[in-house]
C-alpha cells in the first residue's frame, strides 16, 4: 500500500523534507493534494479523523497517521533504512532533525517577524532587522554546529551521523537549498566557512534518486508563497 503524503501542493515547504526522504527510500507515494479534488480529501481528514494532525504536513500509512515533520521523518526513518538502527544512534538523529527544525522555523520568521497572518509589506521594516541577525549570527551559529557534528563523526564518513545517509542528511540538504534561494549572498558566504557541509550538500545531490527528483516535475520550485522566500532587500 502506498503511503499518502498530505501537504499543500504549490509550495515545497515542511513538506519537502518528507518528500526528499520518500524519494530516496524508493518508496511508493502519493502526494495527494497535487492530485485531482486533493485539497479536499486534506481537509476532509484534518476534519473527521479521531485524532487530527495540527497542520500539514502529515503521512498517512494504512491506518496510521503522523503529523510533524520529525515525527514523519523519524517514523520512515526507521522503516527504510535512512536512520541508525540502534536506539541511541536513532534519538541522536531525531535531536539533530528537531535542530533542523528550528533553523526552518527561523527562516520563515525572517518573512514573518510579526505574524503569519500579515503580509509581508505589513512588516517588511521588522523583517528587514530581523533577516539581517538571522544572516549574522543564526545562519552561521546553526552551520557551525552541523560542520562540527561531521567533523567529529567517527566514522569519518561526512554525513552527520554513522556511515551511511539518514534523513537527517537530506534534511540539512534542503535547508542549504533553501537558504541559497533566500539570502544567497549571506548562505555561500557561511558555506565556504563550512566546507563538510557544502560537501555534504553536493553529496546528496549527486544521489540518483535524488538527483533524478530534483529534474522532475515532483520537484517544487521554491516561491515567495513558501518557507523560504527570495526578497533580495533582506539578504546581504
Amino acid at each position: 500500500m502506498a503511503y499518502e503524503l498530505y501537504y499543500w501542493p504549490t509550495i515545497p515547504g515542511r513538506g519537502e523534507f518528507v518528500r526528499l526522504a520518500l524519494e530516496e527510500a524508493g518508496a511508493d507515494y502519493i502526494d495527494v493534494a497535487r492530485q485531482p479534488r486533493g485539497m479536499d480529501a486534506l481537509m476532509k481528514l484534518m476534519d473527521e479523523v479521531e485524532q487530527p494532525p495540527f497542520a500539514a504536513p502529515f503521512l498517512k500509512d494504512g491506518d496510521t497517521i503522523i503529523g510533524q515533520m520529525a515525527a514523519i521523518l523519524l517514523y520512515l526513518g526507521a522503516r527504510h533504512g535512512l536512520a541508525p538502527k540502534d536506539p541511541a544512534g536513532g534519538l541522536w538523529t531525531h535531536q539533530i532533525q528537531l535542530t533542523i527544525a528550528d533553523i526552518v522555523a527561523e527562516a520563515h520568521d525572517t518573512h514573518h517577524p510579526i505574524g503569519i497572518g500579515l503580509y509581508y509589506e505589513d512588516q517588511k521594516e521588522e523583517a528587514l532587522r530581523r533577516s539581517a541577525e538571522y544572516r549574522k549570527e543564526r545562519i552561521p551559529k546553526f552551520f557551525d554546529w552541523f560542520e562540527t557534528i561531521i567533523a567529529r563523526n567517527p566514522s569519518g564518513s561526512g554525513y552527520l551521523v554513522g556511515r551511511s545517509l539518514t534523513y537527517a542528511d537530506l534534511s540539512l540538504f534542503q535547508v542549504v537549498e533553501g537558504l541559497l534561494y533566500a539570502f544567497p549572498k549571506a548562505t555561500k558566504r557561511v558555506l565556504k566557512q563550512t566546507p563538510k557541509v557544502a560537501a555534504l550538500h553536493e553529496a546528496v545531490a549527486r544521489r540518483p534518486r535524488i538527483k533524478a527528483y530534483l529534474e522532475s516535475p515532483r520537484r517544487i520550485p521554491f516561491n515567495e508563497d513558501g518557507i523560504f522566500r527570495r526578497y533580495p532587500e533582506l539578504d546581504g
